[in-house]
């Protein structure tokens, strides 16, 4: 069966950092890209940042400050999003998502595997 399966949040100052990750079974995530997306209470879905199967990286939120960065860990099948300098808009659910495909999209309508997401609150 496959599933996705995301950890990581929490609750955290503006300015903090967080490292979430994405573990799948199922599938082997390295075949394929995978993308964070993220959705805000009374806010559409949002691609945050995707890597693609060759690890060519796309952000999308905030794409000039480099404050999200992507990776994966073939060894543990596992698919990191790591946050700096979050903000209070950062404030979400963060999901991970495929759809076992090798190149990056944001539009979520088209993804069909989600994890169950994970609770990101930046707040003072």
């Amino acid at each position: 069966q496959l599933q996705l399966v995301e950890s990581g949040g929490g609750l955290v100052q503006p300015g903090g950092s967080l490292r979430l990750s994405c573990v799948g079974s199922g599938l082997i995530l390295d075949y394929y890209a995978i993308t964070w997306f993220r959705q805000a209470p009374g806010k559409e879905r949002e691609g945050v940042s995707c890597i693609n199967a060759s690890d060519m990286i796309t952000n999308y939120v905030d794409p000039g400050e480099g404050r999200f960065t992507i990776s994966r860990d073939p060894a543990k099948n596992t698919v990191y999003l790591q946050m700096n300098s979050l903000k209070p808009e950062d404030t979400g659910i963060y999901y991970c998502a495929t759809k076992r495909v090798r190149v990056c999209s944001d539009y979520a309508p088209a993804y069909g595997y989600w994890g169950q997401g994970t609770q990101v609150t930046v707040s003072s």
